[in-house]
C-alpha cells in the first residue's frame, strides 16, 4: 500500500470505512490517524499519519507467534487463523507497529449488540483472540475487483494498493520511506511525504 501524505487530509474515514467493513469491537482499530502537534501558538505544525499493519517481509509476529496462527500468506499478507489463535499476545509485544490487538471480551459500542454487531463478531471477532488489518484479504480472495475499504472510502485518493514492486518505485521516485526501517521488518506500506514534513521528521514520530 502507498499512502501519499500530501494528500492525506487526517478525516479518519480510512478508520471509520474499516470499522464498518469489519466490525471491530472497541479499542480494535485496524486502521487508524495518528495527529501529532508541535510548536507554540502561533507557530504549530500539525502532522498526520495513517497508520496500519504493514505486512511486512520480515514480520517478527510470525516469529513470535507459538501456536502458528499468524502467517505470511504468498501474497505477502499476514494473516491471523483465529481457530489456531490461542490469545498469548506474544504477537502483539513482537509488533513494532502497535498493529494488533487482543479482543479480550464481547462488547458493543451501545452496552448491547446490536444486529450488525452480533454478525460481524460472531463471523470474525471471537473473544480472547488477537485481531489486525488483513489489507481486506476477503475481498482480494473474492476476486471481485472491489478495492480495500480504506482506499474506497479516502476522498482524497491518498492511498493506493496494488503490486508491491510497482508501489515501491513510485514511492522512492516521490522520496517514500517506510516506517521504522531500523527494525529490518521491511514494511509492505510506503509513505509520500508532504510538503511540509520531511521523510525524516515523520518517522521520528513513531
Amino acid at each position: 500500500m502507498l499512502i501519499d501524505l500530501k494528500k492525506c487530509v487526517g478525516c479518519h474515514a480510512c478508520a471509520t470505512a474499516c470499522k464498518g467493513a469489519h466490525g471491530t469491537p472497541p479499542g480494535v482499530t485496524r486502521s487508524r490517524v495518528e495527529r501529532s502537534f508541535e510548536g507554540t501558538y502561533p507557530d504549530v505544525r500539525k502532522t498526520i499519519l495513517p497508520v496500519l499493519c504493514n505486512h511486512c517481509e520480515n514480520a517478527p509476529c510470525v516469529e513470535a507467534c507459538p501456536s502458528g496462527a499468524t502467517t505470511k500468506r504468498e501474497d505477502g499478507i499476514v494473516v491471523i487463523d483465529k481457530e489456531v489463535c490461542i490469545g498469548c499476545k506474544a504477537c502483539v509485544s513482537a509488533c513494532p507497529y502497535g498493529a494488533r490487538y487482543f479482543y479480550e471480551s464481547e462488547t458493543g459500542y451501545f452496552g448491547e449488540l446490536n444486529e450488525y454487531e452480533q454478525v460481524k463478531y460472531a463471523e470474525d471477532m471471537p473473544t480472547g483472540k488477537v485481531d489486525k488489518c488483513t489489507f481486506c484479504a476477503d475481498r482480494i480472495d473474492a476476486g471481485k475487483g472491489e478495492v480495500q475499504a480504506c482506499v474506497a472510502a479516502c476522498p482524497a485518493g491518498a492511498r493506493v494498493f496494488g503490486d508491491l514492486e510497482e508501489i515501491k518505485k513510485k514511492a522512492l521516485d516521490e522520496g517514500g520511506f517506510q516506517l521504522a526501517p531500523e527494525n529490518g521488518t521491511n514494511p509492505s506500506v510506503w509513505y509520500i511525504p508532504n510538503n511540509v514534513v520531511e521523510a525524516g521528521e515523520a518517522k521520528s514520530q513513531n
